[in-house]
């Protein structure tokens, strides 16, 4: 019992050693960066975009918050202003797709699928998202009413103030992550030697064959979909380490993970909002299953007429 705690342990503290290194000097600058002249030009660019998604130019600072601090950010600056309930569910849409996205994806990345392919997907979604409900949904003009939250906003002079913000910050997001990844890498180490995991590889066998996946992706599914993307990155790491998790299947995974991840906690925190949170929760699911669904459809068939000219080229070189 030792020796696992302790090997679980030493995992621990080597996926928190590698995923700190990614968070602490992002969180690091855009913390400083909230409080600079650079997030403000960034929202003033993008304000007339806003129009083509059927939101007001202000809808262009919880969207920049969301995206390149937290869900939790973008939330603050949604009850900031007075939105149409229309507007928030559009908001709470792509951000739902979208947040985060400097420390998600770059955390994501360390299993080896691109930072850009992730980006892209994310960006993409939310972006699509938003069109969509703005064309087809005529409803939500009647003013959004927050409650159970409120926005809070500190105001903090010089730089030295700022950059102590900054670090402190960074420190307390690594400390949160060592604190969620260590005591569960603890619990996949005692679960991987009893033989647990493979019980419920077993069990979530056909969900992950469904979509395209061999079993052995299915902690990594679980993790992603339970804890989000960054916190559940530790187990992805392990997974493609240990459990011989294919190239295709880390790919096909993060699709599915980065359209739907972290379901529980994504979909509950935009309950003060007001608006429906089952539709975000439907939506976000469903675009997952159908678009991992497709690209493994996708790239079988690819791999299935590559391996058909190979097999035409070997009997041609043979005759």
């Amino acid at each position: 019992m030792k020796g696992i705690m302790f090997r679980g342990l030493k995992q621990g503290l080597s996926t928190t050693w590698t995923l700190g290194k990614v968070i602490f000097p992002i969180t690091l600058i855009v913390t400083i960066l909230q409080y600079t002249p650079v997030l403000p030009w960034i929202i003033k660019q993008l304000a007339p975009i806003m129009s083509l998604l059927g939101l007001s130019g202000e809808a262009a600072v919880p969207l920049v918050l969301g995206n390149v601090l937290n869900l939790y950010a973008g939330i603050a600056a949604i009850i900031s202003f007075d939105f149409t309930v229309k507007e928030v569910f559009i908001l709470a849409m792509m951000l739902s797709f979208s947040h985060n996205l400097f420390i998600e994806s770059a955390v994501a990345s360390r299993v080896g699928v691109s930072w850009w392919l992730i980006v892209g997907i994310r960006i993409s979604l939310a972006l699509f998202a938003g069109i969509m409900i703005n064309l087809f949904w005529n409803g939500g003009a009647e003013q959004a009413q927050y409650g159970m939250i409120s926005a809070s906003n500190q105001v903090l002079t010089g730089w030295s103030e700022i950059t102590l913000q900054g670090i402190q910050t960074a420190l307390f997001a690594v400390l949160q992550l060592a604190l969620i990844v260590i005591p569960l890498m603890v619990i996949m180490q005692f679960m991987r030697e009893k033989g647990w995991l493979t019980v419920f590889s077993n069990k979530f066998a056909p969900f992950t064959k469904v979509l395209g996946m061999e079993k052995n992706t299915s902690m990594t599914m679980v993790a992603g979909l339970t804890i989000g993307l960054a916190y559940g990155a530790g187990l992805m790491i392990q997974a493609v380490k240990e459990d011989g998790v294919s190239k295709k299947d880390m790919y096909l995974a993060l699709i599915f993970l980065v359209s739907c991840h972290a379901v529980v906690e994504d979909t509950l925190i935009f309950i003060p909002l007001g608006i429906p949170v089952w539709p975000l929760l439907l939506i976000r699911l469903v675009t997952a299953i159908v678009l991992t669904m497709t690209i493994a459809f996708i790239w079988k068939r690819l791999e299935s007429k590559q391996r058909k000219e190979k097999s035409n080229e070997h009997s041609y070189n043979t005759l």
